[in-house]
């Protein structure tokens, strides 16, 4: 049977005058896209698609807070989708074969932090654990923004991230991972220009050592990374870099949980985000990699897409459109290729 595309418009609109301006969903498109989840019968694929790339994040919040039927409120001011309509919509995605990942739309419409939350769930439940999701979600977010999933995770499973992550990991590992998504760092410019020449010394003499658990011990090298703020230790990074002719990261290769938190904190997200959708497109995909396929582009899209764009493009050589529709199917690879398209725009 022949494949049926279903092309989506990504309807951008006339450019908005005023600054703060927002393009917003009509009542009428908000309604089709609640029949959608909770209707008893099959959706209606392109116009829920149509509407959910439209949609902005302002769009989402109205979305959810005016579908009381699909989301919850909670104690921590976010509507979290209901258990129940969540699991009903994968059922009946199946049952009307919807050929969109049920995953795609529903990360798309989720709170950011319920999204997170989940997330960081995920990380530590698969087997092997995802270390490095765990590290990007810790390191990527702003303070505030992990801040948020880590009140939903404790809506959601009444526990701590803090201690969720304490008995699952063991450990080097432990005191890293619990650290990381413990600190709630100084997000301004401000650095400490006294320390900068001797933190980057501290860190090179542990890496530097023949003794690996030397550096997993140090206890300089956790503090360094896991209080400084983000500008302090991009300062580090091209200190080490002068100092030393070598990057940081380089250094730790070894050293796998190390160097993706040095990746996450130091590097520039659109140069690690790309990084990481050439990954899940590529040959032979890990199924974590191919998922993480929905999860950069659904969780960026808003945020740095067009920058992450055009990074991929001048390091793969590739437009990242391109390869979307080479690496995925049907209305799956049409709904991440929109929602690409809309973040280029912005």
């Amino acid at each position: 049977m022949a494949e049926r595309k279903i092309t989506i418009i990504v309807r951008m609109g006339k450019k908005l005058k005023k600054e703060g301006e927002k393009i917003t969903t009509s009542p009428e498109e908000c309604e089709a896209l609640r029949k959608a989840f909770s209707g008893p019968h099959g959706a209606e694929e392109k116009s829920m698609l149509e509407i959910l790339v439209k949609c902005n994040p302002a769009d989402l919040t109205t979305f959810r807070k005016n579908s009381p039927y699909i989301f919850l409120d909670d104690e921590y001011c976010f509507e979290k989708w209901d258990p129940f309509h969540m699991k009903s919509l994968e059922i009946k995605f199946m049952r009307f074969q919807v050929s969109i990942s049920e995953r795609a739309v529903i990360q798309r419409t989720m709170h950011p932090w319920e999204r997170d939350a989940l997330l960081v769930r995920k990380s530590l439940e698969e087997k092997p654990p995802l270390y490095n999701l765990l590290i990007e979600l810790a390191c990527t977010k702003t303070s505030d923004e992990f801040l948020g999933a880590r009140k939903a995770f404790q809506c959601l499973y009444s526990e701590s991230v803090e201690e969720f992550v304490a008995v699952k990991v063991q450990g080097f590992h432990r005191r890293l991972l619990v650290a990381l998504v413990s600190t709630y760092r100084y997000e301004g410019m401000r650095i400490d220009e006294a320390a900068i020449k001797s933190e980057c010394q501290k860190l090179a003499r542990a890496i530097k050592t023949d003794h690996r658990n030397e550096i997993e011990n140090d206890d300089e090298v956790l503090r360094i990374l896991t209080t400084r703020s983000k500008h302090h230790l991009k300062t580090i990074h091209k200190c080490y870099k002068e100092d030393y002719d070598s990057n940081l990261e380089e250094d730790l290769d070894d050293i796998q949980i190390l160097r993706d938190t040095v990746n996450c904190l130091c590097a520039p997200p659109a140069i690690y985000f790309s990084k990481i959708l050439d990954t899940a497109m590529s040959i032979c995909p890990a199924e974590q990699e191919m998922e993480a396929l929905t999860r950069v582009i659904v969780t960026r899209t808003d945020v740095d897409m067009k920058d992450i764009a055009a990074e991929f493009d001048r390091k793969y050589g590739a437009p990242l459109i391109e390869r979307i529709e080479a690496a995925a199917l049907g209305n799956y690879r049409d709904f991440l290729v929109a929602l690409v398209k809309r973040g280029m725009a912005n």
